[in-house]
């Protein structure tokens, strides 16, 4: 499921692979499926996209969106992309086929559930418009706007004392783009407890993670993503998380002790019980 640096590594593929075609053929909901997600009436983006010419592509958290004449195609989590080149072979099953003067295209499809939005002007009707509004609203992770002095201000309201270092990273649009895929790492490399509450922190530890952050995010986007997500290309990124589904059950690469699995919050969190105590 794409999270930010996927998702900028995508839009930087889609603007040297796409950018400045033009749409000559748009087919929507070749295989039905009932966890795409759409905005409007998916039957009209044809229309909306018919003849205009792709302009730049762009992140916002973890969406990638694609500007078509004065139309947006935005893609968010669970929608993956691929690019065919002329005469390629095509998949059988997609949710999106969107075709160029040049004979090739892009095909979107949707794993468990995803969105496939086509819309014009700034906004569009529908649940994902806020997430959507979130992630343009608030700086992208990764660039420069993303400051410590703002990180502190997120991890310093009283709002958040009380959460867990987790639910205040990775849940209600805090960090767009920062979700469950990249955050056990980040707290791997902060020495962590994904349990552990934010009001604990000492104010050293609360700009440690800024930097933890910011540098584990840039790791994965250098080496083109994680190895668990494809890039347009259908490309593996090069990125292998220290924790995730795959290292539990083997030794802790700093410590040697074991990388534990546990549920938490609906979900699934991986930690060094040495590296990363909760007390």
């Amino acid at each position: 499921m794409i999270e930010a640096p996927e998702a900028i590594c995508l839009a930087k593929q889609l603007n040297e692979t796409i950018k400045g075609k033009r749409v000559t053929y748009v087919l929507v909901g070749h295989t039905p499926h009932k966890f795409t997600f759409s905005c409007g009436k998916p039957e009209e983006y044809p229309a909306l996209l018919q003849d205009k010419i792709v302009g730049d592509s762009c992140a916002h958290g973890g969406m990638v969106q694609v500007n078509v004449g004065d139309a947006k195609l935005v893609f968010t989590d669970g929608a993956n992309l691929r690019y065919y080149a002329p005469g390629a072979k095509l998949p059988n099953k997609h949710q999106l086929l969107v075709g160029f003067d040049d004979e090739s295209c892009i095909i979107v499809s949707v794993r468990m559930y995803g969105g496939i939005l086509c819309f014009t002007g700034d906004s569009f009707e529908g649940g994902l418009n806020s997430y959507y509004a979130c992630a343009k609203m608030k700086p992208q992770v990764m660039s420069d706007a993303f400051t410590q002095e703002y990180f502190l201000s997120l991890i310093n309201a009283e709002d958040v004392q009380n959460k867990s270092v987790k639910a205040f990273l990775a849940t209600d649009q805090m960090i767009p783009g920062l979700g469950n895929g990249v955050l056990q790492d980040i707290l791997y490399n902060a020495r962590l407890h994904p349990k552990v509450k934010v009001s604990t922190l000492s104010g050293q530890q609360r700009q440690d993670l800024y930097h933890h952050v910011k540098n584990t995010m840039h790791e994965m986007l250098e080496k083109g993503g994680r190895d668990s997500e494809k890039d347009l290309f259908d490309q593996k990124g090069g990125y292998i998380p220290y924790l995730s589904k795959d290292t539990v059950g083997t030794h802790c690469l700093r410590c040697g002790d074991m990388i534990l699995k546990e549920s938490y919050m609906g979900g699934s969190i991986y930690y060094c019980n040495t590296c990363q105590k909760y007390f």
